[in-house]
Formats: C-alpha cells, structure tokens, sequence
C-alpha cells in the first residue's frame, strides 16, 4: 500500500485500486445489504466521503493511496462497551474455565478496584482499549459507567469516557453495590435522582441492567423513565442470564437498543420485530462465560434490526475485538459473514441512532478500514488473524 504526500482533515485523498468496497449502501454495487463494489475507488475530505465509484471513473485528488486490491469496509461500530474500569478478574475467568459458574456477582470486584483508582488511571485503561479498538478497524465506540455505583465515582468514569467518544452511557443501575445490599429502594432513588443529577451532562443514553442480580422491570422503569427526563436516551442490558421482563420492556420504552437477547420467548422476538429497538448481540460474553449463545437467525429471519458488539469488560468480555466477534457470530450464532459484517457496521449505528457511521457514501464520515484480503468473507473465515491493515477515522490514517 502507497500513499505520496500526506494528509490532514482538509486534504482530498483518492484511495483506490480496492478489490472490494462493501459500503452497506444497498443503492449501489451489487445491491445488497453490503452493497459491494468491485474495482472500486473512494475519496475523502474534511472527514466526509465525497465520492465513490468505479477505479476507472475515479476525480483528481490531492493524495492519493493505492490499496493494492484490498477489501475496504465501513469502521466497525461498537456500541456496547465498559472500558472504564480499575483492575482486571482473571482468576475469575480461569475458575469460570474450571467450572465455575457466571454471576453478575462479579462485578463487586472490579467496583472496588475502580473506586480506588486515580482519574488518570482510569483514563489511561481506557485509552488503552479504544487505541486495541482503533489497530482493529472499530472508528466508533459506546462507553458505558457501571462500575463506581457513587455519585463521584460515576460522575469521574463518565468524564474520563467523554474524553474518548461521544456515545457515553449512564449505568449507574449496574448492579447494587454492597452498601445498598439491606436497602435497594435507596439505591434506586440514587441513581434515579442525585447519581443522575451528576451524570447527566457527560452522558448521552440511559442504561439498565435488568436481569438476575441486578435490577427488576420496576426498578429498570424509574430509573429509564428519570433519565430520559433528563434527556438522555435509553438503551437496556436485557435477557442475559434468563428469560425475563428486559426485552419487551426496551421495546415498551423505545429503547435503541436491548442487550445480550441471550435468552428469548416467542413474545421477545415478537416485540422486537414489530419495533425499532434494535438486539445487540454480545458474542463475546458467551464465549468467555461457556454460556448459550443467542440464537441470531430466529431474530434475523423474524425480521429483527441485529448488531454485533464486544462487551469489552474486565469480567465477562475481555476483548476489544470486533472482528474476533464478528466471526464467532458466524462460527456458533447461525449468522452469515455479510449478516455479521452488517451487524458489526450498520447495524451498530442504527442501535447508537446514527446514520452518519457504519456505512461508507458521500456524506457520511469518512471512517473505513482496510482488510488485507480479496473478500470481507476473510474477517470470519481467517479468525483470529489481524487482517486490518489500516484504519482511517474521520478522513485520516489513524
């Protein structure tokens, strides 16, 4: 791959000589989902895409980078990350591979270490994981607080996430903390009142974590219903350990999003097809706890809105891997490589309500990566390897 000159957000740069392009346009190309072009070429400037087409058909610019017949896909969209977090829970993981069985219980832990943390601590962790991210080809991504559970401490991993993206979420009901343990009801009036009093200006969505060990519909309701008030917009962690309420109340509430979707009733995957609450599917978490996955294609052919993201987190998710996801997706959640790209792209910015990211056309963000290889169908049929020879992010190389 060359490149002659270099470039700043105000430069058009010509990438071209693309063996693939795959847009998730389904307007153009071969008018898929994917809508894939072959022989391709795409210009950039001021962080936009201005053009795409034929190599053959392609305008002057003022860089120009040859990619070499490599495959160009949107940046991956992550919308379901915990990455600002103290400590790690690698025993816990190695007793999970012995035969221990998952809890949310876990969670205390990386609580404790998080609260003993400095800010600059916390936001080196982080930085860390989205730069993992970025090496990857993942251009956008949500962080979620959770594990401060005070008002202080939640307020400080909301700030530190803001640094970093613009999709930051609230998730003060994480779990209860071991101090609320004889008094729920006090801690769901925290979170719901002064937690989201402090929150609330370095948050754009509201999140619950409604299921076993964690919260129940009613108290998921209060605190989605406060935040909201708040103008911040909701999104649920739902069904992951166990059949429950989450599901259909994400759909009740016009959440964006509903999470983990592991385990599903005929009358989950109805609501969710006859809404626009996108299922998040969290491979990951599955293939780190040994649990079920979550059956991808009895949503996909129910006609349900799929994404795919990491859950990067200390206890149940360790990866910041996208593609790694992408292709378990395909290996053991009855997806197809261009359903899991989709998901992981598209579909991604369709649960964090954007249509400017996850999709590559002229006026989206000029946020792509590179894979060193004919086909997208590598990501999935090649796991594990590091295909992502370049990410671009906002017009420019990162």
């Amino acid at each position: 791959m060359t490149t002659a000159g270099s470039t700043t957000p105000s430069t058009t740069t010509l990438l071209d000589n693309i063996g693939q392009l795959v847009t998730c346009d389904p307007s153009v190309g071969d008018g898929s989902p994917l809508g894939v072009l072959g022989d391709a070429a795409i210009v950039v400037a001021e962080g936009r895409v201005v053009w795409l087409g034929p190599v053959r058909s392609a305008p002057a610019a003022d860089v120009h980078v040859d990619l070499d017949g490599r495959t160009v896909v949107p940046g991956f969209v992550d919308s379901h990350a915990h990455l600002v977090f103290a400590g790690d829970r690698a025993g816990e993981f190695a007793a999970r591979m012995s035969g221990a069985a998952y809890t949310a219980g876990g969670i205390a832990s990386t609580v404790r270490d998080t609260r003993a943390a400095s800010d600059d601590e916390l936001a080196a962790g982080a930085t860390r994981l989205v730069r993992e991210m970025l090496a990857s080809g993942t251009t956008t991504v949500e962080i979620k607080s959770g594990y401060g559970l005070t008002v202080p401490d939640e307020a400080r991993s909301l700030a530190v996430a803001r640094r970093l993206t613009p999709e930051t979420t609230y998730l003060g009901a994480h779990v209860v903390p071991a101090e609320y343990a004889t008094d729920r009801d006090a801690y769901v009036r925290l979170v719901a009142g002064d937690m989201l009093d402090a929150c609330a200006p370095y948050a754009r969505w509201v999140d619950v974590f409604c299921d076993r060990g964690a919260f129940d519909a009613d108290e998921a309701r209060t605190v989605i219903a406060a935040g909201t008030a708040r103008g911040l917009l909701p999104r649920l962690h739902g069904n992951q350990l166990e059949a429950g309420p989450g599901v259909r109340l994400a759909v009740e509430l016009g959440a964006a999003s509903v999470d983990h979707c592991t385990y599903l009733v005929d009358a989950d995957v109805d609501a969710l097809a006859g809404s626009s609450t996108v299922a998040t599917l969290l491979p990951g978490a599955e293939f780190s706890t040994r649990s079920a996955y979550p059956d991808a294609r009895r949503l996909i052919d129910a006609g349900v809105t799929v994404a795919i993201a990491t859950d990067c987190n200390p206890g149940s998710s360790y990866t910041s891997n996208l593609p790694f996801c992408l292709a378990v997706a395909v290996r053991d959640m009855r997806m197809t490589p261009a359903e899991a790209l989709w998901a992981a792209t598209a579909g991604g910015a369709a649960a964090l309500l954007r249509d400017d990211i996850g999709v590559l056309r002229p006026g989206a963000r000029a946020d792509l990566a590179v894979i060193d290889a004919p086909s997208y169908v590598h990501l999935a049929y090649r796991p594990g390897v590091p295909l992502v020879r370049a990410t671009w992010k906002d017009g420019v190389r990162a």
